[in-house]
């Protein structure tokens, strides 16, 4: 149980990341 919930977090994170990665490159873009 617990592994199966620490590799949806980390999953979770991941996404997060993604997520707020695409948004810096979309600001960035736009300054640019």
């Amino acid at each position: 149980m617990s592994t199966i919930r620490t590799t949806t977090s980390t999953r979770t994170s991941q996404r997060g990341f993604t997520m707020i990665e695409l948004i810096v490159v979309i600001v960035i873009l736009g300054i640019l």
